[in-house]
């Protein structure tokens, strides 16, 4: 008796559906959860699926539905993710990994530990939520788009219970690139908004929201550089920089032909060494702002650009790194 090949396949496939469609790639499934620019499953569950904040996954055996269903609905706090935003391709890749690893007998430690002597609203964002485990203990991130848009509770209900498609429309309206989405969708019966709200309430009057300042060096011919810092908040909206200070940290030896730009006070050295320093009253949203130095010898270790108002919630100013050029041949 001869028997169709489809007719085998939908045979077997009714007894073994694992073995018949879940087909991964481990290869490709390590390289994609240890590539943070695309997935950050790994901040919670260990960058081998040891576990940490979220369960271990490592050998756990799961079928491929039960791990697609703890993803699409998890049981838990954990956000959502939909198929828009990581295919069952890509499931299917990770579960062929954490398959493939072996078992642990203990798992790892959160990648953000719980600070001593935590506020309320620190330990719901650390512990009770997990948002720390990506964001940090302190959620720069979060708190910068907050302050590029004078955010209310309404924005921020948005931003965490329809994230994958509420941040696009939050950086589009901001004129920045939407870039990849690293978080899902919370579920308002597993983080119900009155916890949400203590933890907006604690971002915003605690830690307070910050300017998204940004500044980026890019290396001339002939020792000179340009600088450009700017503000990516909504103009008429988003908060402004103000007793702004600007400083380039010079390598030792380094010597300045010329610098230009308003406010700049010259090279001043301090305990750390020499510094090129400019001053600027504000730097408001959208209104970007362009200095230059030229270096006879020498070079540029480091930057940053640092402002008073507002201040941070412990009282002190706040501050961005200068991003600096890449090495050549990078």
């Amino acid at each position: 008796m001869r028997i169709a090949l489809g007719s085998l396949i939908l045979v077997f496939s009714a007894f073994y559906p694992y073995a018949a469609f879940a087909q991964g790639d481990a290869a490709a499934g390590k390289a994609r959860w240890e590539n943070l620019d695309e997935t950050r499953c790994g901040h919670c569950h260990g960058m081998k699926g040891e576990g940490a904040y979220g369960p271990d996954l490592a050998g756990r055996q799961l079928s491929f539905e039960q791990f697609k269903q703890a993803v699409r609905k998890p049981w838990g706090v954990m956000p959502a993710y939909p198929e828009n935003q990581i295919s069952d391709q890509v499931l299917q890749n990770f579960h062929a990994y954490m398959t493939s690893q072996p078992r642990v007998a203990t798992p790892g430690p959160w990648r953000t530990p719980m600070p001593a002597n935590a506020p309320y609203g620190q330990r719901l964002i650390v512990e009770t939520v997990g948002c720390g485990q990506c964001h940090g203990d302190t959620m720069l991130v979060p708190r910068q788009d907050a302050g590029g848009v004078n955010a209310d509770f309404e924005w921020f209900k948005k931003l965490v219970y329809d994230h994958v498609n509420a941040l696009p429309e939050h950086r589009k309206q901001l004129g920045v690139p939407v870039g990849t989405l690293r978080m899902g969708n919370y579920s308002r019966a597993r983080l119900p908004e009155p916890i949400l709200e203590e933890i907006f309430k604690y971002m915003r009057d605690d830690l307070k929201f910050r300017v998204p300042v940004t500044a980026s060096l890019k290396a001339g011919s002939g020792g000179a550089y340009d600088l450009e810092v700017g503000n990516e908040g909504l103009a008429g909206k988003g908060w402004s920089a103000e007793d702004v200070t600007i400083t380039l940290a010079l390598k030792p030896g380094t010597k300045v032909k010329g610098a230009t730009g308003d406010g700049y006070k010259g090279v001043k050295n301090d305990a750390k060494g020499d510094m090129a320093v400019w001053q600027v009253a504000k730097v408001a949203p959208k209104v970007e702002q362009k200095f230059t130095i030229t270096l006879d010898s020498g070079g540029i270790a480091s930057g940053m650009v640092s402002w008073t108002k507002p201040a941070l919630g412990n009282g002190k100013p706040d501050q961005v790194p200068v991003t600096m050029p890449k090495p050549s041949g990078q």
